[in-house]
């Protein structure tokens, strides 16, 4: 993980205390849309994961345009349905590129 860090110039490591499991966290918005998004684009990721990964690039997208700011709350209300559709919420499994 140490070494991601290194390769990437981004991140902090972060440890559960509550499993043993320790994540590489990114909290800086332009280190996610300059490099991890790009990293991702270059390298992409296999399997029903990638689905998940272009709805958080949607959400990238909206966020970076000043969507999430709106005072409608229409932004922010397309954000949140996106993210329901993330992982154990998503309803298709069509990976088509």
């Amino acid at each position: 993980m140490e070494l991601i860090i290194k390769y990437l110039g981004a991140g902090r490591l972060e440890r559960d205390s509550r499993k043993p499991a320790l994540y590489l966290v990114i909290t800086k918005f332009s280190e996610v849309n300059q490099i991890v998004i790009p990293f991702f684009n270059k390298y992409p990721i296999s399997g029903i994961k990638y689905l998940d990964y272009l709805d958080w690039c949607r959400i990238a997208n909206l966020i970076e345009s000043g969507a999430h700011l709106d005072l409608t709350n229409e932004g922010l209300a397309e954000i949140r349905q996106i993210k329901e559709g993330i992982n154990t919420g998503r309803k298709t499994k069509n990976i088509a590129r």
